[in-house]
Formats: C-alpha cells, sequence, structure tokens
C-alpha cells in the first residue's frame, strides 16, 4: 500500500495538527492516571478534557501500539495474566460528545452493532474499503447509539460523507467521549466487532494485520 497517496478525507472534517491537537498519554509512564479513579467515568472524562481545555484544543490523540494503565478499569481485559490485554491496537480521538464523523475513503457498511457493556466498544461501525486493488477495513467505536438505526450492510459512502458521531457516555461503552479508529486488513472472520487491544503474546499477529491510523490521520507532532 502506497500510504502516502492515499489522500483521505479528514476525519473530522478538518485536518488534525498541532494548532487543534493534543497527544494524551495513557501509559503506566504517566502518574496522573495513579491519582483518578479510572472506574469513575466523570471523574476520567474531567481529566481528559480538563487537559484538553488547559492545553486550549480540541482534540486529544494517541494511543497505537500504546501499553496502556486504564484497562484496568474494566474486567473486559482482566483475563489470565497471559492473555492481559493492555497494548491498544488502534488510535483514539477525544473530543466532545456529538462530534460528527466523515468517511475517509469511498466504501460500504462492512457491519455494525452495539457492543454494549462497562469499557466495551459501545455502537460500532465497520467500513470496508477497496484501495489501490487492496480491501482495507475501517472501524469506528464508541458512537452515538441513533447512529446504528436505519443502518445496512452494503450502504454505500464517499468520501467526506457523514457516518456517524462521537457517543456520550454511558452509552459509548461507558468511557469518556472519543472515536477509536483501527484499520484491519482481515476480519478474521469477526462481525461488528474486532479486538481493540491485545495481549503481549499476540502483538505479532495483530501489528502484521492492524496498520498505524495515523498513516491516515495525517497528525505528527
Amino acid at each position: 500500500m502506497n500510504w502516502k497517496n492515499l489522500n483521505p478525507s479528514p476525519l473530522f472534517g478538518e485536518p488534525l495538527n498541532s494548532e487543534n491537537t493534543l497527544r494524551l498519554d495513557f501509559s503506566p509512564l504517566n502518574p496522573d492516571l495513579d491519582q483518578i479513579d479510572l472506574g469513575n467515568t466523570e471523574v476520567f472524562s474531567s481529566y481528559v478534557f480538563g487537559q484538553l481545555q488547559d492545553a486550549g484544543k480540541k482534540y486529544g490523540i494517541g494511543g497505537y501500539l500504546e501499553k496502556r494503565a486504564i484497562y484496568r478499569r474494566s474486567s473486559n481485559f482482566l483475563t489470565a495474566a497471559e492473555d492481559y490485554r493492555n497494548i491498544h491496537l488502534g488510535v483514539d480521538i477525544w473530543t466532545e460528545a456529538g462530534a460528527p464523523i466523515f468517511v475517509p475513503f469511498a466504501g460500504k457498511v462492512h457491519s455494525f452493532q452495539d457492543n454494549a457493556g462497562f469499557g466495551n466498544y459501545g455502537p460500532t461501525i465497520i467500513l470496508e474499503h477497496e484501495i489501490q486493488g487492496k480491501i482495507l477495513y475501517s472501524l469506528y467505536g464508541h458512537l452515538a447509539s441513533k447512529d446504528l438505526e436505519e443502518l445496512e450492510v452494503g450502504k454505500e459512502y464517499q468520501p467526506g460523507d457523514l457516518l456517524c458521531h462521537v457517543g456520550p457516555y454511558p452509552e459509548n461503552g461507558d468511557w469518556p467521549p472519543h472515536l477509536h479508529f483501527q484499520l484491519m486488513w482481515h476480519m478474521s472472520g469477526n462481525w461488528g466487532d474486532y479486538p481493540g487491544v491485545a495481549a503481549e503474546k499476540d502483538l505479532e499477529f495483530y501489528m502484521q494485520n492492524c496498520p498505524d491510523p495515523m498513516r491516515i490521520l495525517g497528525f505528527s507532532n
């Protein structure tokens, strides 16, 4: 894939850059995370948006292959030690609930569903794109419930079409409002869902199947 020639339409209708976007750190290296109750979504949300407000930014971004401390908030990730999933496979863009999200490339709806439950994706849409003769899937998680109403598998979109909106908590999986954006080469039989966090023992596979979404987002700072 020649990523440089893709020219995607901006996910939020405007480029993400150093003027409007702040990198956020949710790794164990961030000492702030030890001082807040991550299980309390209101407290967690106040922390995230306090960071953005202090920096004068509209968006927070980060997370690809980040080993994260925040997954201790949900039992979705707390399995056997060797299967503990804490490495993020997509990019999160943190911004206010209701923010519109637009289609980056021409494509169609592969699948969608509400992955309900504390710490899960909540409403999720997966698009299928054919780009440079290859099939690439894009996943949009933590959406508004209304975005799944009247949606149909196979519905076609053009670049820049409105797809969905950043969902509020608790309907978005009970997270501070943000979009989880992820790319996959193969769906491996998944439908309306795909792992967004991996255990270290499985990381090599997911690194090959889930390319860096920053190649689409274009943010570098």
